[in-house]
This record gives structure tokens, sequence and C-alpha cells, in this order.
């Protein structure tokens, strides 16, 4: 009996050694890399991954199975781990989205969530939710979008990846219908005086809503580190670009913390923004941003000469319907 129960008792210490020591494996080559260091990232988690000589990234480390950010710099991807991950990331990061590939044990997941990625960046499959015109249909549209998301996920892909897929499709969705529907109630400040706003003017000095007054006044309220409102950028810089000489002026109000205030400047300098570029004085919390119910980004105002609401939820630059509004209005 005294042998067995060594043997037994061997086993198991084993069993659980192998588990306390499994740790995710992970490696990336990243072509035009923009610095020396990434990191994996999720909430109460941070994993820095330093260049070896040869300009590789590799480590290995523990952590909760579930979602992690991969971030080079200013951009960033969805990845899955879990302590028995081996996964091998290769990219470009003049092309990220497009070049982003993967290997090794983890890589059928990580691959369905690249690609779903370059779906979500695609705004048409959100048209239905967006001009839904009221709850109920929004409801509705949001199950059908859920359904064709869930259909397309492949059969071999891990159980506990689909599992907390899943559900983060479901808090996304929920967020979706509460960020949407909240639009219903800003119809009712259309036509009414538009909160105003006085902030700091990257190019100098400050900015105020009545600077601008005897124009028309598009707004986008975003922040460096929001994806979507990266996403918008070019859309917008070609939107400017269309209406320039027009009676219109395109204001960007970031709601970056005053702590971050270096990185919205460095950004707005890099990514050569265009327009009126502002930063909020207090994020969130800022008078403009409270006065328009906004809690979550990117969010677009239109705003009249006169100073009113022509819109307090107005289509975003990636939209034709925003070239349809504006031709009607700008000369």
């Amino acid at each position: 009996m005294t042998n067995h129960k060594t043997f037994l008792l061997g086993v198991v210490a084993g069993v659980f050694s192998l588990t306390a020591s499994a740790q995710v494996k992970f490696s990336a080559k990243i072509a035009n890399k923009p610095a020396d260091t990434i990191y994996v990232k999720s909430r109460g988690f941070s994993q820095m991954i330093v260049a070896d000589k040869k300009g590789h990234f590799n480590a290995t480390f523990k952590v909760t199975d579930g979602m992690f950010k991969l971030e080079v710099d200013e951009q960033y991807a969805d990845i899955y781990l879990t302590n028995t991950s081996d996964l091998q990331v290769n990219l470009d990061y003049k092309d990220f989205d497009n070049t982003i590939s993967f290997k090794g044990k983890g890589a059928k997941e990580n691959t369905f969530l690249a690609a779903e990625m370059l779906k979500q960046a695609d705004q048409t499959a959100f048209e239905p939710m967006m001009k839904a015109e009221n709850l109920e249909i929004l409801t509705s549209e949001v199950a059908k979008y859920k359904e064709t998301i869930f259909a397309a996920l492949p059969k071999d892909l891990d159980a506990g990846f689909v599992a907390k897929y899943k559900g983060d499709v479901e808090k996304g969705m929920k967020g979706m219908i509460d960020y949407l529907s909240a639009g219903f109630e800003l119809k009712k400040l259309n036509g009414t005086p538009s909160p105003t706003f006085k902030y700091e003017n990257h190019k100098g000095g400050v900015k105020s809503l009545e600077d601008l007054k005897g124009k028309f006044v598009y707004v986008d309220v975003w922040a460096t580190w929001c994806g979507p409102c990266r996403q918008e950028i070019p859309f917008l810089q070609k939107t400017e670009t269309a209406y320039h000489g027009k009676n219109i002026e395109f204001v960007s109000i970031s709601i970056d913390e005053q702590k971050n205030h270096d990185k919205w400047s460095k950004f707005v300098t890099e990514k050569n923004l265009g327009g009126i570029q502002l930063l909020a004085d207090k994020d969130w919390k800022s008078d403009f941003v409270q006065g328009y119910k906004i809690n979550g980004i990117p969010r677009f105002i239109l705003i009249s000469p006169e100073g009113k609401i022509v819109n307090a939820d107005a289509p975003r630059p990636s939209s034709p319907e925003l070239v349809t509004l504006l031709d009607s209005l700008v000369k």
C-alpha cells in the first residue's frame, strides 16, 4: 500500500507541477517596427516584451485564459491566450491589420479574431442597427447581427475560446443597444441651442464655439486610445478636403485625459490631422461632452451657423449619409 500511495502522490505532484509551470509561449516578428517594446494587455494585466538583438520579440508568461490586446506603438490587435498557447505572430506595422498572421498552438482562434477585426472595420454591417428608429427595431437588428456572427464561427475552434468570444459579443451588443438607444433621446436636442466649448487649440491659444459663429460646425469627439475613432480619421480628412473653402469648419475635440496631453499633441502632429484640433478640459466630465450626453465615442455632431444643433448624432465621415446631409446645407 505504501508503494502505491507513494506512486499516486508522485503522479499527482507531477500533474500539479506541469499545471503550475504552464505558461504562454509568445513570439513576434514585426517588419517596420516603430519601437523595441510591445505589450500584451488586459484589464489588470500588462506584459512588456523587449526585442532581442535580431529585433524579434520572445517571451513566456502566465495568464488567465481569455482575450488580450497586443499593442504595438499606436496599433493593436485582439488576441486570445491560454497557458497552453504557443503563438507566433508575424506582421508589417505599415499595414498592420492586413498583414497580421499567426502560427502555432492558438493560431486558428487568433486568425479568426483578425478576420473579424477586418470585417468590423467595414461599417456596412452596422448600418441596419445605426438606422433603427426605435428600440424594438434596434433589438431585432442586433439579434440578426449576433446570429450572423455566431454562424460564422468555425467548428474546430477551442471550446473555451468560443464561450469567451460569444460572451464578449453579447456584452458588446448590449453596449451597442445602450449606445444607440440613447440616440433616440438625442434627437430631442435637434433644433435647440448647442452646448458650447472653449478648449485648448493644438495650434495655440484656445478656440470656442462662439469663434465659429456664422459657419456650420462638424464636431468629432474622439480620443487617441479609441480604435473606431482612428478608423474614421482618413474619411474625416477626405471630407475636410472636399468641403474646403465652404461655409463649414471641422472641429475635433479629444477627450484624452490631461495627463496624456503630450500623447495627444504628438498624435495630432505625426498624423498631420487637419481641421481645428482641441483638447477637452476634463475629458468625459467636460461640459460640452456631458451636454451632449456622450457615453461612447466617436460621436459626431453638426451645429448650425446660429449655434443650434442640426444633428446631435450626425453621420460618421465613413457614411455616405454625411455627404448627402452636408450637400443639402453647406454652400
